[in-house]
């Protein structure tokens, strides 16, 4: 029942609700009475939702308003629709079998689920290291003095700090809603600056000029593919947020993170498309800073600095964190070390970052990992609903699965299309 559920709020996973660092939230009268733990679900939420928004989300949005113009939104609309078809499928299956995705996918068949974890966490630690490069160049944004390697060092011990702390799942919780809630009041100051053709971009939403289908996988790839959509639902599952009872919880966080992602995605465009609308051309080199530049002059430019550090900073934590929940699954000593995997890998990020260095490659080829990922996870997770040896008496909504197995084949004919023209062609 409800009002006897124990819910967790840290880092680590139930398993480990034992360990004397691990201190229980009781869900208290009245979140027994709602059965709905905002802070919790929207920790969830904005967890997913800051992963997906990083650099590279802030460069593709503007990068396609620029080519596509108002048939942007078009894009952006179907790409919504299949993120939150393909994330409410996700996160339901992974509540209610109370197992990360990686378990249900080796139960399915030995080994899938670690060739799954392997892949995910290889598109992490890639994204990670772009996501280490941004946060450093929005530090050099707004200290000049400080060059990007310093920068990206400054907020690799900033999300260090974070996991070190006690009561490391609750501040992380914290720490992504305060930093997306600036975020999207950033990028709101940056539209209301601009005079975009509001009008064009509703119609054109709905009646595009053109169509580009690697844009629609690059976005969807980018906000529920590879580690991104198992950001909240893992982390619900940590926290101890599983089964039926739980699903009013899934549901609400899941159409949270997405509404919240695709807030910051409309906002942007917009703003974009207002500053595009005027005919600047915008600086290829970095055409998100320009469009800000362009929007609010010399203040922009610093907003654009601090979008820019907090889309990353709150990116690296969801990657560091979903990438080693995957992890998880190969040896029991990173479950039971996996705050300090976390650090280490948020490390190796930035490690590589500083001495390698190439995290736009990076991304670009990240980005087209998820989009090849997202069919074969979500796949799984269709099947693994219809097993009552992964999901007892659950019964998943057969309009839900008709969904899911809808967007699964779109993504995987858009996912090979856009290889070969990316790769082949």
């Amino acid at each position: 029942m409800a009002s006897e559920k124990v819910i967790t709020q840290t880092g680590r996973s139930s398993a480990s609700t034992t360990s004397a660092s691990t201190k229980p939230h009781s869900i208290t009268q009245s979140e027994s009475r709602s059965g709905f733990n905002w802070s919790l679900i929207m920790g969830a939420a904005f967890l997913m939702a800051t992963s997906a928004v990083g650099p590279g989300f802030l460069t593709q949005t503007t990068v396609f308003t620029q080519t596509l113009g108002a048939s942007f939104g078009f894009v952006i609309l179907v790409s919504i629709l299949l993120d939150i078809g393909a994330q409410l499928n996700i996160w339901r299956v992974i509540v209610v079998a109370k197992k990360r995705a990686q378990d249900i996918a080796n139960e399915l068949l030995p080994g899938l689920g670690f060739a799954i974890a392997g892949a995910v966490s290889l598109g992490g630690l890639a994204f990670n290291v772009g996501n280490i490069g941004g946060a450093g160049m929005g530090m050099n944004v707004l200290f000049p003095s400080l060059s990007p390697i310093v920068g990206a060092a400054i907020s690799a011990v900033i999300a260090v700090t974070i996991f070190l702390l006690k009561d490391a799942g609750k501040i992380m919780d914290r720490f992504t809603i305060l930093m997306g809630g600036a975020l999207i009041a950033m990028t709101l100051y940056v539209l209301f600056s601009t005079e975009t053709p509001v009008g064009e971009a509703l119609y054109r939403s709905v009646w595009p000029e053109n169509v580009d289908v690697i844009a629609i996988v690059t976005l969807v790839g980018g906000t529920v593919g590879g580690y991104i959509t198992f950001a909240g639902a893992h982390r619900l599952i940590d926290a101890g947020v599983t089964g039926q009872e739980a699903l009013p919880q899934v549901n609400r966080g899941s159409i949270s993170a997405i509404s919240l992602a695709s807030l910051v995605r409309i906002v942007l465009f917009l703003a974009a498309l207002g500053v595009i609308s005027q005919g600047v051309i915008l600086d290829p080199s970095n055409p998100p800073a320009s469009m800000f530049q362009h929007a609010a002059g010399h203040i922009g430019y610093k907003l654009f600095g601090m979008v820019l550090w907090a889309a990353a900073i709150t990116s690296v934590i969801g990657a560091a964190y979903t990438s080693v929940s995957f992890l998880k699954t190969l040896h029991p000593m990173i479950e039971k070390h996996s705050s300090a995997c976390i650090i280490g890998f948020i490390v190796a990020s930035s490690l590589i970052f500083c001495f390698v260095g190439k995290p736009v490659t990076l991304l670009i080829i990240a980005g087209a990992l998820n989009g090849i990922i997202l069919p074969v996870t979500l796949g799984t997770m269709l099947i693994a609903a219809r097993k009552k040896t992964v999901i007892g008496h659950y019964e998943h909504p057969v309009w839900m699965s008709v969904v899911g197995w809808l967007i699964t084949a779109m993504m995987a004919a858009m996912s090979v299309y856009t290889l070969y023209t990316m790769f082949l062609k």
